[in-house]
């Protein structure tokens, strides 16, 4: 059968050839279609996802296509040896399975196969037999396993069905050298598939299981965050003190394994350091996994990043619940009030517009008649072993910044409905439309979340843009105080690269977008520099010394060169004698001073106001290095070292 299929396209292709050759102007054209290279296909199963979280994150879609209502994901929590995850979806008929298995790349959704296998609306191909509106399309979200091991196996039923499918597949693993069969014609085959049917006693049961054993050594070092922790444990190996490095353990981690990867290894006295209590339930837990980001900025770290507040699992938790459809931990931004919190602007989408305030007693969905999220087909639980997702995104109950002259939020929300009427579909893409808000405050947390992020369907496999999809006005200050969502419910979606993970930025609704994000970022800073300048009516209160007037002033004013915002002031730096207190300022940089001081406070009055000098010039130095954002790219231990030796340098006398 192969050997005909392969006569078959070899006869076509020199087929083809002689046409070609026979077509000597061009009054001949000759018409045919584009074919997909088996080795194309083949590649995909080695792996297009980035990250463990990535190959997660594309099985849940999958189940929420699939109309499940729940989705468990258990692992062994921190050997990851093995992985299952769960859905009470409509589970795979042995036809749906069958076409999955063979048609990699070659989805059924969107399309009159989808109807036929029972797998999308019989009245619109785009949704789920549920009315959800799809998130997959191409047919290859079930492998992006092969980012997490080559071997799984996929336990399947439908309801009424007696049975239920197992399927044991084997990812094939491919080099750059090619397989050539006895025949000589290159074949390319993914993988081997299993397939048996077990008795089921459960009739109206249905779903999907797709359990992961085997775990890859490389995902499983990155789930294990390996790296870290390899670095940390030579330090702690190494001897003599002027050897050891500056290395920081994540401030909270599900712990570490030891080199056979069976056994805890603990961390100081403790084997695991978790933001959430044992007796919290899942959705508690999760709030207080989002709260403890938050937390830091008030425990002595302004901008908290990620990777440093939590060990690669965590993290990996926090994106799952920022890229699927799930409920805010807050709730949605659009039913917040529209004002008494904060200040309400609806964005122009006229060139050269201006956003207008918005005010009322009821929320800011019904006052703009916004819709996001647009789903009402049932709810989506997403749980990861002791975690119940939500997407870690506040918007209330925010450390209130003391340096700033502007204390509330400012939201921006907007719409826009192009249908592009001077342009023919196959130009422009076709209709698009979105909803979108920026929400501005002195402080985002965590750093990750400064920028814009856009959901196709409720979903995104894209993070947070700082660059704002490439914004060139130089606001490094004022993009660090946004947050930014676009809600796309039409349109965009062949813009997405093949991972899900990014655009096609060449892609006519990338391009439109891109300009209207950058229009309301314009918008924004009209507004905020208005607010800004009006409630900063006087300046701050002066420090009765001429001179450390004079330095501060220094810092203010490279502060506001850096920020061009008249209304903030720059971060506030304590020495503090003793241990630092638990909770601070959110936008204060607190220090020990015994750690950052080269010598001890003197004992006679002139040598006490020269130390004063000195630390306010270090205090000085230290907000015109945060102007430049260089401070928040140090570990504590780093920005401590640096500060010791500005020290010392201005301690050194004349002569």
């Amino acid at each position: 059968m192969a050997t005909k299929i392969i006569e078959q396209r070899s006869a076509n292709e020199q087929e083809l050839a002689r046409k070609i050759i026979q077509s000597e102007d061009r009054d001949v054209v000759i018409q045919t279609t584009l074919q997909t290279n088996e080795q194309v296909i083949a590649r995909v199963t080695d792996g297009i996802y980035r990250q463990p979280a990535s190959a997660l994150r594309e099985l849940i879609s999958n189940a929420y296509d699939a109309d499940a209502t729940r989705v468990t994901i258990k692992t062994d929590v921190p050997r990851f040896e093995r992985i299952t995850i769960e859905d009470n979806g409509t589970g795979m008929s042995p036809a749906v399975l069958a076409h999955l298995l063979f048609n990699i790349g070659g989805s059924a959704k969107r399309n009159l196969e989808g109807e036929e296998l029972g797998i999308t609306s019989p009245t619109d191909p785009t949704r789920s037999p549920g009315g959800r509106r799809l998130i997959g399309k191409i047919g290859i979200g079930l492998f992006s396993v092969s980012q997490l091991t080559h071997s799984f196996q996929i336990i399947t039923k439908i309801r009424g069905d007696n049975h239920r499918t197992v399927a044991t597949v084997s990812l094939r693993q491919f080099s750059d050298s090619e397989v050539a069969p006895s025949h000589g014609e290159k074949k390319f085959e993914s993988g081997k598939v299993v397939i048996w049917r077990e008795k089921a006693t459960d009739l109206q049961s249905h779903g999907t299981t797709i359990v992961l054993n085997s775990i890859r050594p490389q995902a499983r070092d990155t789930l294990r965050s390996r790296e870290i922790w390899g670095a940390i444990k030579q330090n702690e190996q190494t001897a003599g003190n002027e050897e050891k490095q500056s290395i920081d353990p994540p401030k909270f981690h599900v712990g570490r394994v030891d080199e056979t990867g069976r056994l805890l290894d603990p961390i100081g006295d403790e084997f695991t350091s978790l933001p959430w209590d044992k007796s919290d339930n899942p959705s508690k837990a999760f709030e207080r996994l989002v709260d403890a980001v938050w937390d830091q900025t008030q425990a002595g770290t302004p901008n908290p990043k990620l990777e440093r507040v939590f060990d690669y699992y965590l993290r990996m938790v926090w994106l799952l619940g920022l890229s699927v459809p799930l409920p805010y931990v807050q709730g949605h931004l659009f039913d917040q009030p529209a004002s008494g919190w904060a200040e309400t602007f609806l964005l122009s989408n006229r060139p050269k517009g201006a956003a207008h305030s918005i005010r009322g007693p009821g929320s800011i969905r019904d006052a703009v008649d916004l819709e996001d999220p647009k789903e009402s087909a049932g709810k989506f639980e997403v749980f990861v072993d002791d975690l119940k997702l939500s997407r870690p995104v506040k918007f209330r109950d925010l450390p209130v910044p003391s340096t700033h002259s502007l204390k509330q939020p400012l939201v921006f929300v907007g719409k826009c409905d192009e249908t592009f009427p001077k342009l023919p579909p196959e130009l422009s893409g076709g209709r698009l439309q979105f909803e979108a808000y920026l929400f501005w405050y002195p402080k985002i947390s965590p750093t990750e979340h400064q920028g814009s992020l856009i959901r196709i369907h409720g979903a995104s496999g894209t993070l947070f843009d700082p660059t704002f999809m490439r914004y060139q006005i130089s606001e490094q200050t004022r993009t660090r105080q946004i947050t930014c969502e676009i809600f796309v419910s039409e349109g965009l979606d062949s813009a997405l690269n093949i991972d899900r993970e990014s655009f096609n930025n060449a892609h006519p609704h990338a391009v439109y977008i891109t300009r209207w994000l950058h229009e309301a970022l314009r918008q924004l800073a009209t507004v905020q520099k208005k607010a800004a300048s009006q409630v900063r009516s006087h300046e701050r209160e002066g420090k009765k010394d001429a001179h450390l007037v004079a330095i501060q002033n220094v810092a203010s004013k490279v502060w506001t060169e850096q920020s061009d915002d008249p209304a903030s002031a720059p971060p506030s730096v304590e020495l503090v004698e003793g241990d630092i207190p638990k909770r601070t300022n959110p936008d204060t940089y607190v220090y020990q001073r015994s750690t950052v001081a080269a010598r001890e406070r003197p004992k006679t009055a002139k040598e006490r106001a020269r130390a004063t000098i000195i630390d306010e010039k270090l205090k000085a130095i230290t907000q015109v290095l945060a102007s430049f954002g260089f401070i928040d790219q140090l570990t504590k231990k780093k920005q401590e070292a640096l500060l010791r030796a500005i020290h010392r340098i201005l301690e050194e006398r004349e002569g």
